[in-house]
């Protein structure tokens, strides 16, 4: 009871006329986003983020969390009718949307994607709101240990629940863990990995690092592809889409198991991107038509579409209850609450009551707002599709730049920014993931600090991280998932040589 009256005191704050106008100017931002590949949600979401320094904190995290939804749906505005993901959790939406258009449906085809979208986006908010405050106030009890595991278990379910390989994986963590050490120590002190060069003493920001990861990287990527856009025109008919949103009941099972994988990939680090694969992989398994996927079958579009939304607003769980973001998008925002001076975790519920539940609120509105906002622009942003990337490609590669010089006026962080656009486009090439690199230069000092504590406590042994049974739960399913891609391939190969009585 106490949650759903601190929900209407979150939705008096949210349904102010400024929050309403931030909603619908982020989600039409996000749109934009959403569509033009090259950008995608975690470096929109770094772009605005300068933006919203001279603002509260409640109406900052309004316009960027209403901005990522709209991202997540204008990807899905791409693949149907252009055959391009706008987003990476996009891709699976490809695979029936585009030939559904194809076949003189695109109507449906995109009612179809944001029916299930919506809906998995609801049910990611009510998950959200049931267990805010549960999570938090377990988490209250918690001391360096259990934050070390917590940060652990963050890290080792992106090797063991993400789609990437293992061991790419958990090389791209290392290497995100290497640069969040650059800088002051913040224990002794002392300069790490600077090489006497003063611009890195203040270390390396992750927004530069972003901006060139997600930006950068991916034109480069997209001038190599050649990009070609060739796309179906659609026009939006209303009684069209009314027809098919009558007609979702009938897919009941394929939404509500595709929007628990979803919940479930959010809260735990495997992202939008691999819920999508996940679910749709998991419908096509367990269709009755499999035959008919990948010919623009509806199940294909809202297995992926459900999954993917879904677990982008269920990753803002974690982030907002434990201060470990559940995709890369979280972790951005996670940055931007520290650099407001907020302080993600349990404590953020108790001295923030108004900040949490005015998003949660938001969230609400903001997707609502959302589905709204993308039916009525689709003729807009498929009319921006047509102009040629050779225009829309250095428009995207200025911003990107400018918003790297913004974070600290700094031209080192436009070079930094370069820097990590070719090594976005090299992770590219050689199918390494980013989103773990983003996520361990974001907790890589927390998860420090919260060790080297822990060794201080208990005078170098590391048993002190299975002392309490809520540390050693946490830290035994970290090294559990860890070692789940070998352990699965063992049990695998012990199954290929058993021999059949």
């Amino acid at each position: 009871m106490s949650d759903f009256a601190s929900l209407l005191v979150g939705f008096q704050t949210a349904l102010s006329t400024y929050h309403v106008a931030l909603m619908i100017g982020g989600v039409l931002l996000g749109i934009l986003v959403g569509v033009l590949p090259g950008l995608g949600a975690p470096n929109g979401v770094s772009l605005l983020l300068p933006l919203t320094f001279s603002m509260d904190p409640v109406s900052a995290i309004i316009l960027l969390s209403s901005m990522y939804w709209g991202a997540l749906f204008g990807g899905s505005t791409t693949s149907i009718l252009f055959n391009i993901p706008g987003e990476p959790s996009s891709v699976a939406t490809t695979f029936d949307g585009y030939p559904m258009a194809k076949a003189g449906k695109p109507t449906e085809a995109l009612a179809t994607a944001f029916s299930a979208a919506g809906f998995g986006a609801l049910v990611g908010v009510v998950l959200v709101t049931l267990l805010a405050n549960s999570i938090a106030g377990i988490a209250l009890r918690f001391s360096s240990p259990e934050y070390f595991a917590v940060y652990l278990l963050a890290f080792c379910s992106f090797i063991g629940m993400g789609s990437g390989h293992p061991l790419k994986t958990a090389a791209a963590l290392l290497i995100g863990l290497s640069l969040a050490a650059v800088g002051m120590d913040t224990v002794s002190g002392e300069m790490r990995l600077t090489f006497g060069y003063d611009p890195l003493v203040k270390g390396v920001t992750f927004l530069v690092a972003v901006i060139g990861l997600f930006g950068i990287g991916e034109i480069l990527i997209t001038v190599e592809q050649g990009l070609k856009f060739d796309g179906i025109h659609a026009k939006i008919d209303l009684a069209t889409v009314f027809r098919t949103m009558a007609g979702m009941p009938r897919y009941w099972l394929a939404l509500v198991r595709s929007t628990l994988i979803g919940c479930w990939m959010g809260i735990t680090p495997g992202g939008p991107t691999a819920a999508s694969f996940m679910s749709y992989g998991v419908a096509r398994r367990f269709s009755r038509r499999p035959e008919r996927f990948g010919s623009g079958e509806p199940e294909g579009i809202i297995s992926p579409e459900a999954a993917d939304h879904s677990a982008g607003v269920s990753a803002l769980l974690p982030m907002l209850a434990l201060g470990v973001p559940g995709s890369a998008t979280a972790a951005v925002m996670m940055g931007g609450l520290m650099i407001w001076g907020l302080q993600p975790g349990p404590m953020l519920f108790t001295e923030q009551h108004d900040f949490v539940w005015g998003l949660i609120a938001s969230m609400y509105l903001a997707n609502v707002v959302a589905v709204i906002l993308v039916l009525a622009t689709v003729p807009l942003f498929s009319a921006i599709l047509r102009v040629p990337f050779s225009i829309i490609g250095p428009l995207i590669v200025v911003v990107c730049l400018t918003g790297a010089y913004t974070v600290s006026n700094s031209m080192f962080d436009v070079v930094l920014a370069l820097i990590f656009g070719v090594v976005g486009y090299v992770f590219k090439k050689l199918d390494y993931p980013i989103a773990p690199l983003v996520l361990a230069m974001v907790l890589g000092d927390k998860a420090e600090d919260a060790f080297r504590q822990s060794m201080i406590l208990s005078n170098g042994s590391l048993g002190i991280f299975w002392s309490t049974a809520i540390a050693g739960t946490l830290t035994t399913l970290a090294f559990a998932l860890a070692l789940w891609p070998l352990l699965s391939r063992l049990i695998g190969w012990m199954s290929a040589r058993r021999v059949p009585v």
